[in-house]
């Protein structure tokens, strides 16, 4: 049986070891989001400048639709709040390449054709430059020999560019 003494002196304890395990954990730098990303706790703004392309090929809006897709997952994964420039937080660059090549023939014909985007990506972190890259990413999906380019480019642009602004996410706020 125990004694109110001996409960008090042991709710004492328990009360001072849960106290500096809290503050041990809130005194941790990084902080995380919901998606994993670790963040500064002192970044509050990121930028997402347009990116340019400087591949020969490709529809004309090819950069606006990867900044968007790049801005669009940066704001729905983080708390930062998007701004036009000098982010506390920047990612910046240039499409590279646009490429339709066949992956598969069938006879004279591709029956198989891949298209590949490729993105130069420079990102800049203000409080941690040693997490600072410049990287190539690239993509790819493939269609069928018997369809255009013209017709399915969009959604296999789409689907490209969500590969590639996740590969350049992880990178930036994952260290991948």
């Amino acid at each position: 049986m125990s004694t109110p003494l001996r409960n008090n002196r042991h709710s004492r304890f328990v009360f001072f070891i849960i106290s500096v395990a809290g503050l041990l954990i809130s005194a941790c730098k990084p902080t995380v989001s919901l998606s994993g990303a670790s963040i500064p706790a002192e970044a509050q703004t990121v930028s997402v400048g347009i990116f340019k392309n400087n591949s020969t090929l490709g529809p004309p809006d090819l950069p606006q639709q990867f900044t968007e897709k790049l801005r669009d997952l940066v704001a729905q994964q983080t708390r930062l709040a998007m701004i036009a420039k000098s982010g506390d937080l920047q990612f910046e660059g240039y499409i590279s390449d646009y490429n339709v090549s066949p992956v598969a023939a069938n006879g004279d014909q591709a029956s198989q054709n891949r298209l590949t985007i490729t993105v130069q990506v420079i990102f800049f972190n203000k409080f941690e430059p040693a997490k600072n890259f410049e990287r190539t990413f690239s993509g790819f999906a493939d269609f069928a020999g018997t369809e255009s380019i013209t017709a399915r480019g969009p959604a296999l642009v789409q689907e490209i560019f969500r590969q590639i602004s996740g590969d350049v996410f992880y990178a930036a706020f994952n260290n991948w």
